[in-house]
């Protein structure tokens, strides 16, 4: 069977996996990272979304094979560690703004938002209406109010 090496959370990983397993059932089946959920398996839900390199992706769409023995792989459990805190601000944010309701969707949205935060930021501009409509991860509870004064809170506090 293939090996697999690639960097996860800090922490270099190699798992033997045939190469077109997706990397969320490696992530969560295999390595017991848990944070990414599985919602729909298509990248539409974004249910799932982590960080590879620091942009944001779906680990559902994307096979293990395609992953790099050198390609960063951050997701929700990661996170604090690249602000070296125990809580991210973006995490922080979302439990004072009482985001979360069920919880299921908050991982990808969070890494979501800070994947948006830091382009924004790349490009020398703050979050603007373009941006969060760019946001397409999907919520049941309807919490979308809150998630947006979350990362209009967060978003120069890290």
């Amino acid at each position: 069977m293939p090996q697999h090496t690639f960097v996860l959370n800090g922490q270099q990983v190699t798992v033997d996996v045939e190469d077109d397993v997706r990397l969320l059932w490696v992530l969560r089946d295999i390595l017991g990272v848990t944070g990414p959920k599985y919602g729909c398996g298509l990248g539409v839900c974004q249910a799932c979304t982590s960080h590879l390199n620091g942009k944001a992706f779906n680990p559902c769409c994307t096979p293990v094979g395609d992953v790099q023995a050198t390609d960063q792989v951050t997701t929700i459990e990661g996170l604090p560690a690249t602000v070296g805190k125990d809580l991210h601000p973006m995490q922080q944010a979302w439990l004072d703004m009482d985001v979360p309701q069920c919880g299921y969707c908050q991982p990808g949205q969070i890494m979501a938002a800070v994947a948006k935060v830091l382009q924004a930021r790349a490009a020398g501009q703050q979050l603007g209406d373009a941006d969060f409509d760019q946001i397409r991860n999907i919520c049941r509870c309807g919490t979308y109010h809150r998630i947006r004064e979350a990362i209009l809170s967060a978003q120069n506090q890290f």
